[in-house]
């Protein structure tokens, strides 16, 4: 009690950091600025972000590249760091596996800044698009599912490992892409939103 009057009289304040302050900037990495650019511009916007991973002890980071329009994940990749790699290996299998998207977004995190990273983008000829700073709504799709997926899945178990979390976490994204509905979807699941997108319109005779 004597300590929680001074703390109070002070101004101070204690508390218990179980998780490590979520920052993805600065690394000295070099880097190059881009604008946020209107999605609703461009027929095939995807989003990209990372989030911490709790596990029994430390923690992994999760990087997801994330089709807008329908949720569907399209590629992931789990990591000991924070250094780039991880990133541009999720975003080369995205292209590679489901095409060139007209537009990338992500924040502006040293990754994402990065000029190893956007020349990725820049090669393929896709238009870059970041984040305001603290404007976490500008990438609201991934942030919800790193909602979902805490929730659902991280926050109820602590993984022993990195294989573990890889495994659990890989799973539950083949569960949130087939089988999970959405409301913002009308009741669809990603995996039917993203291929009924694709199916061709049948032509009247």
């Amino acid at each position: 009690r004597a300590r929680i009057r001074q703390t109070l009289k002070t101004g101070l304040k204690f508390f218990h950091r179980r998780f490590p302050p979520v920052r993805s900037t600065p690394f000295k990495t070099p880097s190059v600025p881009f604008s946020l650019i209107l999605k609703s511009s461009y027929a095939i916007p995807l989003a990209m972000d990372i989030t911490y991973i709790p596990m029994k002890r430390g923690f992994v980071y999760l990087a997801c590249v994330v089709d807008w329009f329908t949720r569907r994940v399209l590629s992931s990749r789990l990591s000991i760091t924070l250094e780039v790699d991880f990133c541009i290996e999720a975003v080369e299998e995205a292209l590679a596996r489901h095409g060139k998207p007209d537009i990338f977004n992500t924040d502006q995190g040293s990754q994402f800044t990065s000029i190893s990273y956007t020349q990725v983008l820049k090669g393929a000829e896709i238009a870059i698009s970041m984040d305001g700073r603290g404007a976490w709504w500008d990438n609201v799709v991934v942030e919800r599912l790193w909602r979902t997926i805490k929730y659902e899945e991280i926050y109820l178990h602590a993984y022993s490992n990195v294989p573990e979390a890889r495994a659990a976490i890989g799973k539950y994204l083949i569960f949130y892409n087939a089988k999970r509905p959405h409301s913002s979807l009308d009741g669809q699941t990603p995996d039917q939103a993203y291929f009924n997108a694709l199916s061709p319109i049948p032509v009247a005779a």
